[in-house]
């Protein structure tokens, strides 16, 4: 082969090697430090960039991403001399690329072991309910150490979060027995809190119960009262309107003496001494003639009328036969139609009127009493 042609592929390929060297294109979100002979020169964007070639060295690429970084747990001892394994998580982000690569060797290592160091200071003023309870706190402190102390790194801390605080295993069952103490005591708490507000409804209600059942029983019995003073009051005005004797009074006696007896555990009962005089009035209007009604006594005075005016119409035919007979044995001429006719149509005297009898009166004054 021809040296000349074999001369012109060598700087061919030269100059693409060269062409090669000189260019660098960098992705989004990444940044890349150039160092001229050594030295830092400047930082390239994401984009097409040229560099001088055996001159300028590009180091590697730094992420401007946020990152997230879980550290392994770390063994803290709080303030009450637990030891607790605290694992955090740490996301932050390169916002100066220069002084990420040439202020701190290894800057996530740099964090890492600020992130321990600051949570032990934090955790080691508080106790274990109080860490255990304050993790904002924690994170706020933490946040505001790391952001401070990273800053000179080009690094933004934006968040730190405790992901697991882990106590010893004794610690751990302590705890249980103690929340389970807790919870065990809130629902014995509660269950008699329960009770006694069910007691208390109970009795509250029982109470308006008896009020209520008192005043209707106290209504009940003022009526059951009104009643029957109404219903004596009118007794009393019906008896003494009509004014009754004696006996009835007797006979009422004997009216209420069968109730007096009529109980099954009436063995012994006592009779008041009206009740005897009551008796003897009875006696007295049995033994002496009852009083008749006025209906019997208007049947008693048509039937003396009638029996009046039988033996008016008999005598009258008594009279007129013996007449009669008179007549056919004398055989007299003149007197004997008139006689004859005097003794048919006989024209007896006018009955005079009886007088009232006094028991008849009575009769019908006890009639009037009984009706009423």
């Amino acid at each position: 082969m021809d040296p000349s042609v074999i001369a012109g592929i060598i700087v061919a390929l030269l100059v693409v090697f060269v062409v090669l060297r000189s260019v660098r294109i960098v992705p989004q979100a990444r940044a890349g430090n150039v160092e001229r002979l050594g030295r830092y020169n400047r930082t390239l964007g994401p984009g097409l960039n040229f560099v001088i070639p055996f001159v300028d060295r590009v180091r590697p690429l730094i992420d401007l991403r946020e990152q997230v970084v879980s550290f392994k747990p770390q063994p803290v001892i709080t303030e009450d001399n637990l030891v607790v394994d605290i694992d955090t998580v740490l996301y932050f982000q390169v916002t100066d690329p220069r002084a990420a690569a040439y202020e701190i060797a290894n800057f996530i290592q740099g964090v890492e072991q600020l992130t321990v160091t600051t949570l032990r200071n934090v955790v080691g003023g508080m106790d274990l309910e109080k860490t255990l309870t304050s993790r904002d706190t924690i994170n706020s402190q933490l946040r505001g150490v790391l952001d401070e102390a990273t800053g000179k790194w080009g690094i933004r801390v934006n968040r730190v979060e405790i992901k697991a605080i882990d106590p010893p295993k004794t610690i751990k069952e302590a705890m249980e027995k103690q929340m389970r103490a807790e919870r065990d005591k809130r629902a014995a708490i509660l269950t008699a809190e329960g009770l006694r507000q069910s007691q208390i409804l109970t009795a509250e209600g029982e109470k308006q119960s008896a009020i209520l059942r008192a005043e209707g029983e106290r209504t009940s019995q003022i009526l059951k009262a009104e009643g029957q003073a109404q219903a004596i009051d009118n007794v009393f005005q019906a008896v003494h309107r009509n004014d009754p004797d004696p006996k009835l009074l007797a006979y009422q006696y004997l009216q209420v003496l069968p109730q007096l007896a009529n109980g099954q555990g009436n063995t012994f009962w006592v009779i008041p001494s009206e009740v005897t005089s009551a008796l003897q009035g009875v006696s007295r209007a049995f033994t002496e003639a009852l009083p008749r009604s006025a209906a019997t006594r208007d049947r008693e005075e048509r039937d003396q009328e009638r029996m009046v005016g039988s033996e008016a119409v008999a005598e009258a035919e008594r009279a007129a036969a013996e007449a009669k007979a008179a007549a056919e044995d004398s055989e007299i001429g003149t007197g004997l139609p008139r006689q004859i006719e005097t003794a048919r149509n006989p024209l007896p005297d006018p009955l005079p009127d009886p007088l009232p009898d006094p028991l008849d009166v009575a009769r019908r004054q006890a009639d009037r009493t009984t009706e009423t």
